[in-house]
């Protein structure tokens, strides 16, 4: 994957991440536990991911 491949992903993500991030403030609200634990853990794979492909970027620099 090339550099502006990964910028391009990484960008992708975060807007899911941040997405994600809004949905989860909306279950809490409406106090749909389950969905919000589902959430959460869709949220700590995004940051997973973040974190691989940003050392991949950092890599290729």
């Amino acid at each position: 994957m090339n550099k502006r491949q990964l910028e391009s992903e990484i960008a992708e993500l975060k807007m899911d991440y941040i997405s994600l991030q809004g949905d989860i403030e909306k279950l809490e609200s409406t106090g749909n536990d389950s969905y919000v634990t589902k959430a959460e853990v869709r949220l700590a794979k995004l940051e997973e991911k973040l974190a691989e492909l940003n050392k991949q970027l950092d890599d290729l620099e």
